[in-house]
């Protein structure tokens, strides 16, 4: 299968304080790994544009938006705090935008079936940023940006999104809270930062919070028992994958047990959703994922799924 691979080099410019767990070596793991197993050339490398303004208004608000932009910062020593884990430097501001307008290319190629579907390698992540504040390393919601224009420009009538970074969505949830045309299905240890996702809405939103210590297998009941049959319900149009790889057992930044075999088990599900009621078409997004080791295999296995080789 024909997957893109959207990245560009602005997303290594971004970068915080000394010991950052969320900084550019990230992208150069997923990078080493893929070429390490002889993927990179397998798949279609395209450059993500910069989101526009109009982009970012279908799910920000204007002064949360003019904010950023008013307080990017304009020198190498300069970083701007939004909250304490999130900072800005020079470099953050295109980075975020080339971040959400990846999402947004992804969405152009699997609808026009120029790919079968696409990952975007961006970063800053995007699913704790909200209407109108980021926070948890991130700034622009970038997987809510690229639903909202499958929505709007793409004319799609139903878009999933499915979420099992290691910490729960709450930007993403609180941008579709009211919006039927959006199933989200999220998965996250709790409780744990953010400390929210505790509703659920039958056919809307499928929360499952997961305690401590929980392993792939209790992870895989959940999908297959309550994500499956509310995916299957709703038949989305476009599948959209939040892809944390944070709730990795090597992670010290969490305490969930997942491996890289779960990864891949969940991707074949979602990909099979996609293929009964999508045309196969799924856009997934990097979110999570800090030890760098454990990123990159999991984003290799996640990918053999999409391309078609396992």
């Amino acid at each position: 299968m024909k997957t893109a691979y959207i990245t560009h080099k602005d997303c290594l410019g971004h970068n915080m304080f000394a010991g950052h767990p969320e900084n550019p070596g990230r992208l150069v793991a997923i990078r080493d790994q893929l070429q390490k197993d002889h993927l990179w050339d397998l798949l279609q490398h395209f450059e993500a544009p910069e989101a526009d303004r109009v982009a970012l208004l279908r799910t920000h608000n204007a002064s949360y938006i003019n904010h950023v932009f008013y307080h990017a910062p304009t020198s190498e020593e300069a970083l701007f705090e939004i909250d304490p884990d999130t900072h800005m430097n020079k470099h953050t501001l295109p980075a975020a935008l080339r971040a959400a307008g990846a999402g947004i290319l992804a969405v152009d190629l699997v609808l026009k079936k120029e790919v079968e579907n696409a990952f975007c390698a961006v970063r800053p992540p995007g699913h704790h940023a909200e209407s109108s504040k980021g926070m948890g390393f991130c700034f622009f919601n970038n997987i809510a940006i690229a639903a909202a224009y499958a929505l709007e420009v793409g004319k799609c009538e139903r878009v999933a999104i499915i979420d099992f970074d290691v910490h729960h969505g709450n930007g993403t949830e609180e941008i579709f809270i009211e919006d039927p045309r959006v199933l989200i299905c999220s998965s996250y240890q709790h409780p744990f930062y953010p400390y929210s996702g505790c509703t659920t809405v039958p056919g809307h939103l499928i929360n499952s919070p997961l305690p401590q210590g929980t392993t792939g297998p209790e992870f895989r009941m959940q999908v297959q028992s309550v994500w499956l049959p509310e995916l299957e319900a709703f038949a989305p149009q476009l599948v959209f994958i939040s892809a944390g790889f944070d709730a990795h057992w090597q992670e010290q930044i969490a305490q969930l047990q997942f491996a890289e075999a779960d990864y891949a088990w969940v991707t074949k599900k979602l990909l099979q959703i996609a293929r009964s009621s999508a045309q196969g078409r799924i856009v997934s997004m990097l979110e999570g994922g800090y030890s760098h080791a454990a990123l990159g295999r999991s984003v290799v296995e996640h990918l053999r799924v999409l391309m078609g080789l396992d």
